[in-house]
């Protein structure tokens, strides 16, 4: 993560998104994520948190293919990637998840083998769990202090929602 942060012994306030990678409206969150980026940069940690839905049949593999990008340092570039094409990973799969690693120059061979061998399933399941534990129940949802936002119903005033709670713990 970040080495120190100057003048603050608190950190940066940690931002986590329930995500699923063959999510239409997850897709559609991505422009809410960039903004807050650019708004926060460090003082905001966004962590992607998985959580797939049943009813996409390749979500479960693309959580698990997110986890080894991250592992290979590109995270969210891959994430946005993968989100970008929900429709040809519908109709495509595992092969597309490969596709989209080896777009961002990744080691296509240790995606496949990280989908084969499994990984990353129990940091996926843990997400799952966590998720389900806290009242999680579709994508995408966000947790800021100690207030869940849905944003599955809808995207409307989430990001000044979650703006205006990142500023009053910014300044706590």
């Amino acid at each position: 993560m970040s080495d120190t942060t100057p003048s603050s012994t608190a950190g940066p306030v940690v931002l986590d998104v329930w995500c699923e990678l063959q999510c239409p409206d997850c897709r559609s969150a991505l422009d809410d994520i960039r903004a807050l980026r650019a708004r926060y940069g460090d003082r905001l940690d966004i962590r992607l948190r998985h959580f797939p839905l049943e009813k996409h049949k390749h979500a479960f593999a693309a959580a698990q293919a997110a986890e080894e990008a991250f592992e290979q340092g590109h995270g969210w570039p891959y994430v946005e990637a993968v989100l970008a094409r929900t429709e040809h990973l519908a109709e495509q799969g595992e092969p597309a998840l490969i596709e989209a690693a080896g777009e961002l120059a990744l080691d296509t061979d240790e995606f496949e083998t990280a989908l084969i061998d499994g990984r990353h399933i129990l940091i996926v399941d843990a997400d799952q769990a966590e998720g389900k534990a806290i009242g999680v129940t579709g994508t995408p949802t966000y947790v800021i202090g100690d207030e869940r936002l849905d944003g599955g119903k809808s995207q409307e005033g989430l990001r000044e929602r979650i703006e205006a709670i990142a500023d009053r713990l910014l300044a706590e």
